[in-house]
C-alpha cells in the first residue's frame, strides 16, 4: 500500500509541475521547449504504463494456457488457439497505447520545434 501511495504522489507531483512549466511566461522558444519537454514525459508515462498491463496480461495468459495444455495434453490445441487469438487481442492495447503516444509527440502546436529539437 505504501508503495502505490509513493507512486500516486510522485505522478500527481510531476503533473501539478509540468503544469507550471507550460503556463510560464516567456518567449515562445522557452515556452515551446517546456511544453515539448512535458509532452515526452508524459508520452514516457504514457508508453510505460500502457505496456505494463498489456505484458502483465500475457504473461498470465501464456501461464495459464501452460498449465491447462499441462493437466489436459488432449485439449493442448484447443487451449492454443484460444491463447493466440487472446495474446493477440491483448497487443492490440499495446498498439493503441503506442498510436496514443505518438499522437501526443507529433499532434501538438508545436511539432516542428519537437521535429529540431529531437534531430
Amino acid at each position: 500500500m505504501k508503495k502505490t501511495t509513493v507512486f500516486l504522489l510522485t505522478i500527481m507531483a510531476a503533473t501539478m509541475f509540468s503544469a507550471v512549466a507550460i503556463a510560464a511566461d516567456g518567449d515562445v522558444t522557452t515556452t515551446a521547449i517546456g511544453a515539448i519537454s512535458t509532452i515526452a514525459t508524459v508520452a514516457g508515462f504514457a508508453i510505460t504504463i500502457g505496456i505494463f498491463g498489456p505484458s502483465l496480461g500475457q504473461g498470465l495468459a501464456v501461464y495459464g494456457a501452460t498449465t491447462g495444455i499441462a493437466r489436459n495434453p488432449e485439449a493442448a490445441g484447443t487451449i492454443r488457439l484460444t491463447m493466440i487469438i487472446g495474446l493477440a487481442l491483448i497487443e492490440s492495447l499495446a498498439i493503441y497505447a503506442l498510436v496514443v503516444v505518438l499522437l501526443l509527440l507529433y499532434a501538438f502546436p508545436y511539432s516542428d520545434l519537437l521535429i529540431k529539437f529531437l534531430s
